[in-house]
Parts: structure tokens; C-alpha cells; sequence
């Protein structure tokens, strides 16, 4: 088919009786479209504009220990075609704070609304208007180096299946460094992870979270890797524990009978294959004895190894006897 004949047949398919009143229809929708669009964008509107802030010119020697960008929300009054073109466009863009101009001696700093207007100000065009700022200040914090290490911990809800529990959780890295004031600094002795929220797991999980934020405090680095590492929970026991004395006066010597004694306990199952009944502390206290005399003194479970939980001595008094060394 030749270019003449197709063109002849796209012709009578556009122009047939059918085609020409759905043509002449769309005609009037799109004007009255372009009508409606070019009376709505003339109306006066306010809108509200996030507009990203940030500290400049920071000198080499100051350390900025809040967020390095923040937020001002802006409610601007104008004709939608200028708020369209503000939205879209590239109107607005960040504002930029220099360090020097907004610090106090406190290592504190403080931007005005009425500042952060006035750069906006210089950004819209004459016949725009803002109506409101969020928030009435922005603060910024920042100190001179002054750090210290400190460890990380995870909070939050992180339960394993049933019949497992968390043996050991491994940190990547296990400390990390706190910039901030010396007033804060003497009150934070660890980081904290963000709320975690993890359940019915069995294998080791591995999570990369971020720290949770404290206003006025820089963390490096701001994420960390958790291993939670599980075991198989079991109760069982271990048999000769021996009991030590405590707190005897010099040249004497308790012996109990029995002189060792089992310990019931839940722990993992790899934590319980590497048991030794030295690694229990079960004592008997001469001052106990000496307040409270009777044929048989009172035992207890002083020191039981890390991952041991619900231990408990099978018998709690035993005969015993003081001897001179």
C-alpha cells in the first residue's frame, strides 16, 4: 500500500460522520480544560514547603553534634501558577547557614524565624508572601572535640521461637564514639540501638540498625551490625559444687557436710557442655552463723557462670563444723 492510499484511508477514518463528532467533542473538553486550568491557577492559595537547612562554614577545630541538615516547613501565600512553578521548579532551594553568625559560647546556635524569612525572601518573587514558619527557631549544637567511648546495646523486643533463647549477642562494631557537651557527655556511659521489633526466630539473627538519636549528640558511626546468637534451652545439673567459707575469723576452718553439692539450672545446650562445677560459688557465711546458731548452717548460691538462669541449690543447710587451723 502506498503512502497516498494510506494516507487517504487515515482520512476517511478520522473524518467519517462517528469520528468527527467524537473530534469536535474532545475540541471543547480541551478548551474548557485549558478555561478551568488557567482560572484555578490565577486564584490566590497558600501551601506549605519543606525547605532543607544547613550549617556552613564550619570551622576545621568544631565538631557539629546535631543533625548537619535540618528542616524548615514554610506556609507561602500566592497564585497557584507561582506555587506550581515553586514546587516544581527550582525556586527554593536549601538555605545555607553560616556557622559563624548564629553560635553562642555555650555551644549552642540559634536561627530565627525571621532570618531563615529572609533568605526565603530572597528566593520567591515579589508578590508571594509567607504566612507561617515551623518551627519559630531552628537550634544547632556543636562542641570543639570533646568525645568519649562508649558501648553499644540494643533495645527493643527480640524474642526467639520457644524452647530457644538469646546466648550471646555480638556488636559491630561493640563501642562507638560520643561527641557532645561536657555536661552530656559525663551522663551517657552507653548508645542505645533503635526500638528492634523481632520474634519467633531459632538461627543466629544478623540486624543493621541504626543508633538512636539524643538532641545534642554526635555518634560515629551511627549504624551498627547485631549478631543474636541462639541456643537450644535444657535443665540440667551439676554435681559437686564445692562449699566455701566466708568471712571466717583468722586461724578458723568451716567444714560442711556434705562438702559439695549439685546445682539445678537452665542454660543452652553448648553452654552446658562446657560446665565445670568450679565455675559455681556456694558459700557458707560466719557472720550468718554467728547471728543465727544452729546444728546446721544456711548455704547459698553466690556466683553462677553467664548464661545460666533459674539455678538453684538442691539442699540450702548442711551440718557443719568450726575448726582452730
Amino acid at each position: 500500500m502506498g503512502v497516498r492510499q494510506m494516507w487517504q484511508t487515515f482520512r476517511d477514518f478520522v473524518f467519517s460522520n462517528t469520528n468527527r463528532d467524537f473530534l469536535v467533542f474532545l475540541f471543547f473538553l480541551s478548551l474548557s480544560f485549558i478555561f478551568w486550568l488557567s482560572l484555578t491557577l490565577n486564584d490566590t492559595y497558600e501551601r506549605e514547603f519543606s525547605i532543607p537547612v544547613s550549617v556552613v562554614d564550619i570551622p576545621k577545630n568544631a565538631v557539629l553534634t546535631s543533625d548537619e541538615v535540618d528542616t524548615v516547613k514554610m506556609t507561602i501565600r500566592d497564585k497557584g501558577i507561582i506555587l506550581v512553578a515553586y514546587q516544581y521548579g527550582d525556586y527554593l532551594n536549601r538555605l545555607r547557614i553560616p556557622f559563624k553568625n548564629y553560635t553562642r559560647n555555650n555551644g549552642t546556635g540559634h536561627i530565627p524565624a525571621s532570618e531563615l524569612q529572609k533568605l526565603v525572601y530572597q528566593q520567591l518573587v515579589s508578590s508571594s508572601k509567607i504566612v507561617s514558619t515551623k518551627p519559630e527557631k531552628l537550634e544547632f549544637f556543636y562542641n570543639y572535640g570533646t568525645h568519649k567511648k562508649v558501648p553499644v546495646r540494643w533495645s527493643g523486643r527480640v524474642i526467639p521461637e520457644e524452647l530457644y533463647f538469646i546466648s550471646r549477642v555480638d556488636y559491630q562494631p561493640d563501642s562507638v564514639t560520643v561527641y557532645a557537651s561536657d555536661e552530656k557527655l559525663d551522663s551517657i556511659n552507653m548508645v542505645y540501638t533503635e526500638p528492634l521489633n523481632y520474634a519467633n526466630f531459632r538461627d543466629t539473627l544478623t540486624i543493621a540498625c541504626n543508633l538512636a538519636k539524643v538532641k545534642g549528640v554526635k555518634v560515629v558511626p551511627e549504624r551498627v551490625k547485631i549478631n543474636f546468637f541462639t541456643d537450644v534451652l535444657t535443665e540440667e545439673s551439676i554435681e559437686g559444687v564445692p562449699i566455701q567459707g566466708i568471712n571466717l575469723p583468722e586461724g578458723k576452718v568451716l567444714r560442711t557436710f556434705p562438702a559439695k553439692v549439685n546445682v539445678s539450672f537452665v542454660t543452652g545446650v553448648s553452654i552446658y557442655r562446657n560446665l565445670r562445677p568450679e565455675d559455681f560459688t556456694v558459700v557458707a557465711d560466719y557472720n550468718e552463723i554467728k547471728r543465727h546458731p544452729s546444728e546446721k548452717c544456711r548455704i547459698t548460691l553466690k556466683n553462677v557462670p553467664q548464661g545460666i538462669s533459674r539455678a538453684r541449690l538442691d539442699v540450702t543447710l548442711v551440718d557443719y563444723l568450726i575448726e582452730n587451723e
